[in-house]
């Protein structure tokens, strides 16, 4: 295993009733908040009222920004920033899924920074100061509740990039998992199959000593197995809901990585497809991760799928590896589909067109990961995915 510093600085409120707990977080730190939120389904399941009523209760006032879209625009970040300059905002609440608080977060880091917020997400410019973060969870899927990392979108030069700094990662985060009972099918399914792909990314990794960051990976895999399709057949299922819900942030707060510092494959395939056709991401991870999987697939990492396979899918032991690992994978392509998430890409609108300039920029952001690819390489599993 390789140095690491242990160090989540989130306090999570878990549970139902667990928003009463928030007010009391957020008031030592500010009196004045900004609100951000997506198209407003927060305000039609009620959770907006409640949010709002406890923050009028504390003495606490906000200032909303709206309309926060799924892959998030640098131009709501710009918005956000010059609300919270204009207003004096001391704190960003966000209160929905991942894509909200992904905004919020660059948000309260561009607040201080006098040119686009663009600049700091592309690494031309450096975070300074943030504004505290406290983030209310709708969506079991990017895990940005507790992690120090936000993925903004640029649609006029079709980029999708992921920027972090340790001030990120929100103070407070509320995981209530009544709020996702009224998260459509499609949705829950696409947020399971993100929460998978974050695991796989930290899972399939060229560090093979980390033994208690792989046992706790297959566990979360399992809990998604599970508890995804739960989810997604009995949308009220409390329990599913909760295990989901935990899964989402146990996948990437870190805890899984320590050990190991692994680059991400089919995230940075992925981004190239959400910052061209503006696809759901979870979508596309499904699409992609068989395709990887097999493409990198070989003798060399034949035993890790094997593994993979006898763990979390239980297949039974036996010789041949190569069995095992085709049929894990099969498996996992077998789910996706059971959950009504597309298996083409062609299904999701995208044709042959732009694959090229997308294989060069995914492959141009890959760091140390479980396989080098080339940009052909890349270009190859695309189109496995037509």
């Amino acid at each position: 295993m390789r140095n690491f510093v242990y160090d989540i600085g989130t306090k999570v409120f878990f549970g139902e009733g667990s928003l009463s707990r928030l007010p009391a977080a957020i008031a030592p730190v500010a009196r004045r908040v900004l609100l951000v939120y997506g198209g407003g389904s927060i305000k039609k399941s009620g959770l907006y009222d409640e949010v709002t009523s406890g923050l009028r209760t504390a003495g606490i006032e906000w200032v909303e920004l709206s309309g926060v879209d799924p892959n998030p625009r640098v131009e709501s970040v710009n918005e956000g920033a010059r609300l919270c300059r204009e207003a004096g905002i001391e704190a960003v609440l966000a209160v929905g899924g991942g894509s909200v608080i992904d905004c919020a977060k660059v948000i309260a880091g561009a607040t201080f920074h006098d040119g686009d917020a663009w600049e700091l997400v592309t690494r031309k410019a450096t975070y300074t100061r943030f504004l505290p973060i406290f983030t209310v969870l709708t969506l079991s899927a990017t895990g940005s509740e507790m992690d120090a990392v936000a993925v903004i979108s640029n649609m006029q030069t079709n980029d999708k990039i992921g920027t972090g700094h340790p001030d990120m990662r929100p103070r407070a985060s509320v995981l209530d998992p009544r709020y996702t009972f009224s998260v459509s099918k499609y949705q829950t399914a696409a947020g399971t199959a993100d929460i998978m792909s974050h695991v796989f990314e930290v899972y399939f990794s060229p560090v093979k000593t980390a033994y208690i960051s792989d046992r706790l990976a297959e566990g979360v895999l399992k809990t998604c197995i599970e508890f995804g399709v739960r989810a997604y057949e009995h949308p009220d299922d409390y329990d599913a809901r909760a295990n989901l819900m935990w899964a989402s942030s146990l996948a990437i707060n870190n805890l899984l990585t320590y050990g190991k510092n692994t680059g991400w494959s089919v995230h940075s395939m992925e981004h190239q497809l959400s910052a061209y056709y503006d696809i759901t991401h979870g979508v596309g991870l499904a699409i992609l991760t068989p395709a990887w999987m097999r493409y990198v697939l070989s003798d060399a990492t034949v035993d890790k799928f094997a593994e993979y396979g006898v763990n979390v899918w239980g297949i039974a032991p036996h010789g041949e590896k190569y069995a095992i690992a085709r049929e894990a994978i099969d498996r996992t392509e077998a789910y996706f589909r059971a959950l009504g998430i597309p298996s083409t890409l062609r299904e999701v609108g995208i044709d042959e067109e732009k694959l090229a300039v997308m294989a060069e920029k995914a492959a141009a952001g890959l760091g140390e990961v479980f396989v080098p690819l080339t940009a052909d390489d890349v270009l190859a599993i695309y189109r496995a995915c037509l």
